[in-house]
């Protein structure tokens, strides 16, 4: 019976967020018709990439074009995104990744962790040179670490890349040490990890890459930052563009109640830390994500404030117009957890910004996009792919236009100054 009581709420469309049908098929005929086109898996169709028409736009669809990270084996279920949100998020990571944590003390004394992956080797194999590429990855709002994104790391392990995992005060593990845990759309301890990574690797590229809801904060942090964010390029998985439209649509309930117990797990450990801040009857005892965010963060002890306000500080495109940064963004069309595209997605940014580029895939679910063969997520092949491009397009700009690099002879090497796009980039 419960077999039978799964298969039916995975059948296609049970679970999907109520929306207008007539609406959904506009807007599938849109997608038709906008954006390049490319050749995804087999099975589930075309891509397409919608972007503002530049320089950096016409490289990256040549390297996309030209690679195979859009193409591998035919998933069996393609029509099934329920099924496929669910394989990724379950299935153990291959091999299992060797994990070393690092606590770093932030200026109010809390903590965040920082795991690095150095492989299923241990800690004396693996990883890249001093001057590799440091990836950071960022998990869902959550703090859940899912099979999918260490996948992600230990593919880009093999690369040459050093993965780092960013989590939040409290997440994973993390010793909760203030009674503060960070709102959705914060990226204040965010901005600390990166310059903490800039220290430490002061010759090396920084990328970042988020799954999920998690994508809020790095958007977020992308458009407070501007052109001093320190970061080469930046990609989100299934993001969650509209924080607030998001908690108040509500996901379907085979999504939403195991992620509300996950979190009202992680919070019951420190309920007498924060029953100083919040009332935590009121906390443990909510019944949709929407209830739980606004008793943790807007129905305070110390700074209550109102639903509306909280947003307008945590919304995570507050800033969008404002990012320096090429971003990546790779969305299905079916995906049952962001909602439907015609509402969820906002396209005019992807038209009018040159830094902001989304590959859309008819199919794929929340965070899925899978495959036969290795790696299992195409998704994975296309951000490193992207990664890659990125870093070439630079470089050959660079050799182009003849930038000065900093040198110094008979002395300890400059650090290199902040990262900066070129507008001309872009255009």
């Amino acid at each position: 019976m419960g077999l039978g009581l799964l298969a039916w709420c995975l059948w296609p469309g049970r679970l999907e967020v109520p929306g207008d049908v007539g609406e959904e098929e506009e807007e599938e005929e849109e997608e038709e018709e906008e954006g390049i086109p490319f050749m995804a898996e087999e099975g589930s169709g075309h891509c397409r990439l919608l972007c503002k028409p530049s320089a950096l736009a016409q490289h990256l669809v040549r390297s996309l074009g030209r690679s195979a990270a859009l193409r591998g084996g035919r998933w069996p279920w393609p029509r099934w995104p329920q099924l496929q949100m669910l394989w990724q998020l379950l299935q153990p990571p291959e091999p299992e990744p060797v994990v070393a944590r690092e606590l770093l003390q932030l200026p109010d004394a809390g903590l965040v962790a920082l795991d690095w992956l150095v492989g299923p080797w241990g800690a004396a194999g693996g990883g890249g040179g001093v001057s590799s590429p440091v990836l950071l990855l960022i998990p869902n709002a959550a703090g859940k670490v899912t099979g999918g994104l260490l996948q992600l790391g230990l593919r880009a392990l093999e690369r040459g890349f050093i993965p780092v995992i960013f989590n939040r005060r409290g997440h994973n593990g993390c010793p909760l040490t203030t009674p503060r845990l960070q709102p959705f759309g914060d990226p204040g301890d965010l901005r600390e990890v990166v310059t903490y990574l800039r220290c430490r690797h002061p010759s090396a590229s920084l990328l970042a890459v988020s799954e999920g809801s998690g994508s809020g904060l790095l958007l977020a942090y992308l458009g407070e930052s501007g052109s001093s964010s320190r970061l080469l390029a930046a990609a989100c998985l299934s993001p969650i563009f509209r924080g607030r439209d998001w908690f108040e649509a509500g996901m379907p309930w085979l999504y939403e109640w195991p992620l509300l117990l996950h979190l009202k797990r992680g919070l019951s450990r420190y309920t007498g830390a924060l029953a100083e801040v919040v009332d935590m009857d009121r906390l443990l005892g909510s019944r949709s994500l929407r209830e739980l965010e606004e008793t943790l963060f807007c129905r305070t002890r110390s700074r209550p404030t109102s639903w509306e306000s909280y947003w307008e500080r945590n919304e995570p495109l507050r800033d969008a117009d404002e990012a320096a940064v090429p971003v990546l963004c790779l969305c299905s069309a079916d995906d049952p957890v962001r909602g439907p595209p015609a509402r969820s997605l906002p396209r005019e940014l992807f038209r009018s910004s040159p830094f902001f580029f989304l590959l859309l895939s008819p199919l794929g679910g929340h965070c899925g996009f899978p495959r036969r063969g290795p790696g299992r997520c195409w998704a994975h092949e296309a951000v490193l792919e992207y990664f890659r491009a990125m870093a070439e397009f630079l470089r050959t700009e660079e050799r182009r236009k003849g930038l000065p690099r900093p040198r110094r002879w008979g002395g300890a090497p400059v650090e290199p100054p902040v990262f900066t796009w070129q507008r001309s980039y872009t255009r």
